[in-house]
């Protein structure tokens, strides 16, 4: 067993049940003490436990009387599925490199797959964010950029759903993805892979100054000059690398992504493909398993803050 790993026994025997899994909780969204969401306040909470039939964790704000849980506030909110269980459903999707598909979380933890798809769609919410593209969380150093499209081959299609309009991209959807050479990716589904579309995602998620690496592409042309130095590898010439100029690390995203879309999860439909594409970038960042497991779950719970989502915006 890896040193940075845990096993499944191992996670049982740390959470083995709610109780437990509440009180690591607590602890890691409120290191200080709990905090009411509604107005911050944290001198004026009250834990209703010990004062009314309610089971511990259940707090009241005496400030603006506002009852709450840990949950509250977080992708978990509203949720009657048991907290041991969302830890065990967090580890999975931290340690399945592929992902792990809504019929084996409801096997996993005893839920019907309907429950395991919104669990599934809350945790790919917490695993996005804003990303780079603010100031400090700017992608820096050397910086490989490529675009993939995700979407069925026209020919597996059935002949009422074939679009007949030619080869390649047709009918898929475009992702962007920028990887630091040994540090971050950033992967965005775009609507296009225009030159003003991609050079504007660039623009917003690299520091000025970087190193970049792309294919031939048209759209990354004149990146090479004030704000960026750019190199290029032609693979329409068989050129894969050359020297430090390659993109071979954005391209083992594409190949673990597509791995996890067709053989884990078969289909991900436009409206949701963002949140697949999160989830597999918060492996890669937070969840890298070069950091203990117990790190990642950590990670994992901070992202849970201020994230929650609804089943009917999820379905909407």
């Amino acid at each position: 067993m890896s040193r940075s790993t845990i096993s499944t026994f191992q996670l049982f025997a740390l959470f083995p049940d709610e109780e437990t899994a509440r009180v690591y909780l607590e602890g890691r969204i409120w290191p200080d003490g709990p905090v009411c969401p509604v107005c911050r306040s944290q001198e004026r909470v009250s834990a209703l436990g010990a004062c009314s039939t309610r089971k511990p964790g259940f707090y009241r704000c005496l400030a603006c009387e506002f009852d709450f849980t840990v949950r509250t506030n977080t992708v978990m909110e509203r949720s009657k599925v048991p907290l041991h269980k969302w830890l065990y459903a967090m580890y999975l999707v931290v340690t399945a490199r592929k992902g792990v598909s809504s019929l084996q979380l409801a096997k996993e933890i005893g839920v019907t797959q309907k429950t395991a798809w919104f669990i599934l769609g809350r945790l790919r919410e917490a695993c996005g964010g804003d990303g780079p593209g603010g100031g400090l969380d700017k992608l820096r150093g050397e910086v490989e950029v490529d675009e993939c499209f995700v979407g069925g081959l026209e020919a597996n299609k059935h002949e009422a759903k074939k679009l007949n309009a030619g080869r390649g991209a047709v009918g898929k959807v475009a992702v962007l993805g920028m990887r630091e050479r040994n540090g971050r990716t950033h992967a965005k589904v775009i609507p296009d892979t225009t030159i003003s579309t991609i050079q504007n995602e660039i623009h917003g998620a690299v520091e000025v100054g970087t190193q970049l690496y792309t294919d031939e592409h048209g759209a990354y042309s004149d990146l090479d000059g004030l704000f960026f130095s750019h190199e290029t590898v032609n693979h329409g010439a068989g050129e894969y690398a050359r020297g430090s100029a390659h993109t071979n690390g954005i391209e083992s995203v594409w190949a673990v992504l597509k791995r996890g879309l067709h053989g884990v999860y078969h289909h991900a439909s436009p409206k949701h493909l963002q949140r697949y594409v999160d989830e597999f970038a918060f492996r890669l960042n937070d969840g890298n398993v070069a950091r203990h497991t117990t790190r990642r779950l950590d990670s994992f719970v901070d992202a849970t803050k201020g994230k929650r989502i609804t089943y009917r915006r999820l379905t909407a």
